[in-house]
């Protein structure tokens, strides 16, 4: 099987429907040495096409399914300080909030983000990387946020853009500087050092060529930053040419979703307490919900509306929402929950973690799906039939045989040789 996820150029796909999952059987595909798909259909018809092509690697899938390479749409990876230790304390009933109240949650991982050099951060966020690549990601969305001082977030997204030019893997990278109110300030403080020092730095490090940042996200919550901080944040990130993706309406309802239609933001995470007023608004405006069941599962919240959205036309795109409180490297696992816990369909998972994700970072037109003249980007999994991605929860690590980015391969899995198909 090779699994296109789209046919005609679609941006986007919303929920199950006629046209579903565009698959082919007896199938090849053709990457140039440019790294973009240059042919995609009949083995028969591409053998004839090429007759004349030399090739560095053809690679033989018989037995096998070639899918788009899976995009990440949500995630927080540069890092110190892990938070092993509360996850005993969510087990017992403390809630996110009562455990940052407490100094734990984000400001126990900034402290020790402050503290890390930028080589430290560097080294744990490339193995990072490097264990969703093997996962089959191969776009990943990667966010500041675990500094709150302008030093701090500028050697993260340091650390993300030396990972950018020196990895094979894609990022989308997003400056997340109000991911909580630093100690000693106030919501209102913070935002004004935001707008008045932290962009305009940006600005000028983007301008200089030295930092590329593609988002600009505000954690909108109670007790974090109101709607009208958001509002202020978020308008002079655009202001300065960064994508609106945000979280919201994740712990209490903030009409986020409504504020995230109203500003044009491309895509809007959690939305685990989204208004039915904040969906049709989000469906009518092309603004994709990131959904993120890790964080629902892991925090015992009640699981976002996907299929609510989904009938709603909402672009539906999945997030593995990667960060010491729901550590998942894996866009397999998350597409296994979102279709248990959230009830969507196998198709619709898959399409969230490709096209609709890349959607969601601005990057369908050249991402998630397997169409000419786009990036090749792909897996190649040991089994007949591509749904086992999903079927098998955990099971991607003897599942994966081959993961390629732009049609080089930069994962091989041996031990799939030894396998039998499942």
């Amino acid at each position: 099987q090779l699994v296109l996820v789209c046919g005609r150029r679609e941006p986007w796909l919303r929920r199950d429907g006629a046209a579903g999952l565009a698959v082919l059987r007896a199938a090849s595909l053709v990457v140039g040495l440019d790294g973009c798909i240059k042919a995609v259909g009949q083995a028969d018809v591409i053998r004839n096409q090429f007759l004349e092509a030399t090739f560095e690697r053809i690679i033989d899938c018989s037995g096998k399914c070639v899918l788009p390479g899976l995009v990440d749409a949500h995630t927080h990876p540069v890092w110190a300080g892990d938070r092993v230790h509360e996850f005993a304390m969510k087990l017992a009933g403390a809630s996110y909030m009562e455990i940052h109240q407490a100094g734990g949650g984000i400001h126990f991982t900034v402290e020790h983000t402050r503290k890390a050099t930028e080589d430290e951060l560097f080294t744990a966020f490339q193995q990072r990387l490097e264990r969703m690549l093997r996962a089959g990601s191969t776009l990943v969305e990667c966010k500041s946020g675990y500094g709150l001082d302008l030093e701090t977030e500028l050697k993260m997204l340091r650390v993300i853009e030396r990972a950018r030019k020196s990895m094979d893997i894609g990022i989308s990278s997003t400056y997340c500087g109000a991911h909580a109110v630093p100690k000693g300030k106030t919501a209102t403080e913070a935002t004004d050092d935001i707008i008045n020092n932290h962009l305009p730095k940006l600005k000028e490090l983007k301008l200089r060529g030295e930092i590329r940042v593609n988002n600009i996200d505000v954690f909108c919550e109670k007790g974090v930053f109101d709607l009208e901080s958001t509002r202020r944040i978020l308008e002079a990130g655009k202001d300065i040419g960064l994508q609106i993706n945000f979280h919201g309406d994740e712990l209490h309802p903030m009409k986020s979703a409504e504020l995230g239609a109203e500003l044009g933001a491309r895509a809007i995470s959690h939305l685990e307490e989204v208004s039915d007023e904040g969906i049709v608004a989000m469906a009518r405006a092309k603004c994709a919900a990131v959904l993120l069941p890790t964080t629902a599962y892991m925090l015992r919240l009640k699981q976002p509306q996907a299929r609510k959205m989904l009938e709603e036309g909402v672009i539906v795109a999945l997030g593995s929402d990667f960060n010491p409180n729901a550590y998942c490297f894996s866009m397999p696992m998350v597409m296994h929950l979102a279709c248990v816990n959230m009830k969507m369909s196998m198709n619709e998972a898959l399409a969230a973690a490709t096209i609709n994700a890349a959607y969601a970072l601005g990057k369908s037109d050249t991402h998630g799906s397997l169409e000419v003249g786009k990036q090749g980007d792909l897996l190649i999994i040991n089994s007949s039939r591509w749904e086992h991605l999903i079927y098998q929860f955990g099971g991607h690590e003897a599942l994966i045989n081959y993961v390629i980015v732009k049609g080089k391969v930069i994962y091989e899995n041996e031990r799939c040789e030894t396998m039998s198909s499942y």
